[in-house]
């Protein structure tokens, strides 16, 4: 092998470890980056995830809520109609009281919402027609002779009004349950709900 053979072999044998150095070098790059890459790409998945559980927890929990809510809203709904049917059936049950019963009933109320001072009691037109022969002496006895019955036949559809001068008292069962009806629904949803 001639020294021009022998340059052309070693510069060629240089050229091939140099070749073979930059393949290396590329493939080593190569997968430094393929590596940086997964490596990035888990992290970037692990993220998504984690925030795609966090939204799916929250959203999880927010149609629960929505859910439990439209439920509770649901139950008071039935509970106040409930109420408010039983309120109904009171007031249609003090109606269809024998006489006696209902002014029975009526001489209770009147004892809790007498004043002191003249005045007047005032009842429906049906009312006033079936009043008992002793009532009179009985709101009498009652309020000290300070109320009389009156006869002019008030608009309402039962119990009486109670007027002392300028002053006015709605005595009808609604009137009544109406302005306790806190404490009567209280006491209502007790009975039939238990609360």
């Amino acid at each position: 092998m001639s020294g021009l053979d022998g340059i052309i072999n070693i510069i060629d044998s240089q050229g091939r470890q140099n070749e073979n150095n930059i393949i290396r070098t590329a493939q080593e790059k190569a997968l430094e980056i393929e590596s940086d890459g997964d490596k990035k790409a888990e992290s970037a998945y692990n993220e998504y995830m984690k925030k795609s559980l966090i939204q799916a927890e929250t959203d999880f929990r927010n149609s629960c809520n929505s859910v439990d809510s439209g439920n509770r809203r649901k139950i008071l709904e039935y509970k106040v109609r409930t109420i408010e049917k039983v309120t109904e059936n009171i007031i249609t049950r003090l109606e269809k009281l024998s006489d006696s019963e209902y002014f029975d009933t009526i001489l209770r109320l009147f004892r809790n919402r007498l004043h002191d001072g003249a005045g007047e009691m005032y009842f429906n037109k049906k009312d006033l027609s079936r009043l008992p022969a002793d009532f009179n002496s009985k709101i009498a006895e009652i309020s000290g002779d300070t109320v009389k019955i009156s006869e002019t036949p008030a608009d309402i559809e039962n119990g009486f009004i109670l007027k002392y001068g300028l002053i006015t008292e709605n005595c009808t069962f609604r009137a009544i349950l109406e302005a306790e009806k806190d404490r009567v629904r209280d006491i209502l949803a007790e009975k039939l709900f238990g609360r």
